[in-house]
């Protein structure tokens, strides 16, 4: 030790501190690799995850040091000065370790929830501090108490470790500092690049395999939570991710994917504006979305999935069914975006959250009001969760209920009313306007199928008995569905309104896939007087339901949504799927998924053993297309031409 301090002089407590760290980093990086080991050895990449694992260390703890590393060269001498500069030197490596160390601890539980290291979502989950400890207590205790206390002891250690390194360090002469110098700096500097290629170090220039858990597992959760942060401050512009196309070519390339003739476009200024005639011709309809929280196509029994579903069932052979549909994103706010506004995807957040659309922004309500209906979002816990209350009052929306507009509540969960609660509030409010005569569109959104799964006892034979799970609360999904359409059904409102179920994403989006295209399969189904049963299995997204239910209850009108009128006969043959930092556009079964800083790719997607398998066979055209696509978002967003046109209120 003493050698290397000698040696080291006043750099040694920055080298003790890289070692340390990237010790602890690696370490921490085996146990999870060991706990995951068999998506790591289905990949054969132990030896590329960790040789891609401390490069990716090293970068972080390398862009962390040059400002210590140079005041240390300037600052530490046997004097006054030298002895307080080592103090905060103490200070400042213990903090920074014990961030690393709780970062680490923190992960497993992350994973199990999410499947990648903490991202974006570990700081937006953030902004709502009472629905998120009410959820880690009731579903995340030992996590939640296990991770602080854990990081108090290693805390305490790495603190007597630091205390080491930041005593007796050897004073070296001034005439051998600039020498250090000039040998530290260039060191660090390459450290933290890890590249000689025009960009520095990227995720992308890391990912070695197709599962993005195991491409995870190179990176640190610090570097991934630091990266994921970056990006939301390029999120207004796609092409600072993913790559350059001019305005005009996204533009065109958007409108000739969607077949319509150039004479159906009728504004320059909102380029995707047209003019839309429904199908349906008599009196306009109601409109009811019920968005079921988490409720993929894996818990749907008629979808093929797990045996939870007898009512959604029983009324699929009542409805209109969709059996290949898939959702844009993992986030409810990402599914009330699509549903609710029609909006493509992108690596930005949800418009729901974003300042930009908080006023003038298309949605269903802004338009409806325009032919005389009343829209509202019924929810069952806390309205401003996700900003959801700021971006309905501001688009639209005249009434939005939330937990605190219930005087009284059957069972209340750590999210807030219970299913049959919002059911019940529901159906008042809809026979209250029904009996105004004036014409409604509601968005209903349930929060019973969410972790920590709290649901009441006696209502469903429940598959795992007395526990709380993902199945038990999938069941109870269903039923109170079913309970709800019961009383739709003996209702005023049921002759005149048609619903759409649909869920916002799946319950946990994971994989040993890039993007795990299985878990964006979820139901939807159209129900309602008048609605003809069928199965429909034309591959479609989310964003199609909107113009769809315009089209059924008889609103026709101008509106810049790109998503397809269904009741036609066309085919959109297309999904399209926003995952973590990925964007996905799949077409029948080739599928081109963009990554940050890289070239486009190509996959085949075999539906029916759910796996997606590079290929060369995907075509340039449809790489291009998946590019447009997700700039075109960023595109209206920051122009603010989504909407329906000068004369509008969106």
């Amino acid at each position: 030790m003493q050698t290397v301090k000698k040696l080291l002089g006043p750099l040694f407590p920055c080298a003790f501190f890289f070692v340390l760290n990237l010790a602890i980093l690696s370490f921490s990086r085996l146990c999870l690799a060991i706990w995951q080991h068999e998506r790591v050895s289905a990949t054969g990449g132990w030896g590329e995850l960790f040789l891609q694992g401390v490069r990716v260390d090293t970068s972080m703890l390398c862009w962390f040091l040059p400002l210590f590393a140079l005041l240390s060269l300037f600052l530490i001498w046997d004097n006054r000065c030298g002895d307080v500069f080592k103090k905060v030197l103490h200070i400042a490596f213990t903090v920074s370790t014990v961030v690393f160390i709780f970062m680490e601890l923190s992960t497993p539980s992350f994973i199990a929830t999410y499947d990648f290291r903490p991202n974006r979502i570990f700081v937006e989950y953030l902004v709502n501090p009472k629905e998120v400890f009410s959820m880690l207590i009731e579903g995340h205790l030992f996590a939640l108490v296990a991770a602080p206390i854990a990081t108090a002891i290693l805390g305490w250690g790495v603190w007597k470790l630091s205390a080491i390194a930041t005593r007796d360090v050897v004073s070296t002469k001034w005439i051998y500092r600039p020498l250090m110098l000039a040998i530290a700096a260039p060191l660090i500097f390459i450290g933290a690049r890890s590249s000689f290629a025009h960009r520095g170090l990227n995720p992308s220039m890391v990912a070695f395999s197709s599962d993005s858990l195991v491409n995870s597992l190179v990176l640190d959760s610090t570097y991934s939570l630091g990266f994921a942060m970056m990006q939301m401050g390029d999120e207004a512009n796609a092409s600072k991710i993913y790559g350059k196309m001019s305005r005009e070519e996204v533009i065109a390339t958007i409108k000739a994917a969607r077949g319509r003739p150039e004479s159906d476009y009728i504004s320059q200024e909102l380029p995707t504006l047209t003019n839309n005639v429904a199908s349906h011709k008599g009196k306009p309809r109601n409109i009811v979305i019920i968005l079921e929280e988490s409720l993929g196509a894996q818990f749907i029994g008629t979808l093929g999935g797990k045996k939870l579903s007898p009512q959604f069932d029983k009324l699929a052979k009542e409805g209109w069914l969709f059996e290949n549909l898939y959702c844009t994103g993992t986030r409810s706010v990402r599914g009330i975006e699509a549903v609710t506004t029609g909006f493509t995807p992108t690596p930005a957040r949800a418009v729901v959250k974003l300042p930009k659309s908080q006023t003038g922004f298309f949605t269903l309500a802004n338009f409806l009001r325009k032919h005389g209906y009343k829209s509202s979002f019924i929810y069952g816990g806390e309205k401003h969760f996700d900003n959801m209350a700021s971006f309905f009052y501001g688009n639209g929306f005249d009434l939005v209920i939330d937990e605190n507009d219930y005087p009284t509540m059957k069972f209340k969960t750590t999210w807030g009313a219970s299913d049959e609660d919002l059911f019940d509030m529901a159906h008042k409010k809809f026979s209250e306007f029904s009996a105004a005569g004036t014409p409604f569109m509601s968005l209903v959104f349930t929060s019973s199928n969410h972790d920590p799964f709290d649901i009441p006892a006696g209502k469903i034979d429940e598959i795992d008995k007395g526990q709380r799970t993902r199945n038990n609360a999938a069941q109870y999904a269903d039923y109170a569905l079913g309970y709800f359409f019961d009383l739709a059904k003996k209702s005023d409102y049921w002759e005149n309104t048609i619903f759409l179920v649909i869920a916002d994403h799946d319950s946990r989006v994971a994989g040993a896939s890039l993007i795990p295209i299985k878990n964006f399969h979820v139901p939807a189904l159209i129900i309602g007087k008048g609605i003809t049963p069928k199965r429909d299995n034309r591959l479609v997204s989310q964003i199609d339901m909107p113009t769809t239910l315009l089209s059924l209850a008889g609103t026709s009108g101008a509106y810049p949504m790109l998503g397809y009128d269904l009741t036609r006969l066309e085919n959109p043959n297309r999904a399209i799927m926003q995952f973590n930092t990925l964007f996905a556009y799949m077409s029948g079964n080739q599928v081109a998924i963009l990554a940050p800083k890289t070239k486009p790719r190509g996959f085949i997607y075999d539906k029916a053993s759910e796996t997606l398998t590079p290929s060369g066979d995907v075509s340039a055209s449809l790489k291009n297309l998946a590019l447009a696509t997700v700039l075109w978002g960023s595109i209206a967003y920051n122009e603010g031409i989504y909407k329906s046109g000068e004369n509008s209120d969106d």
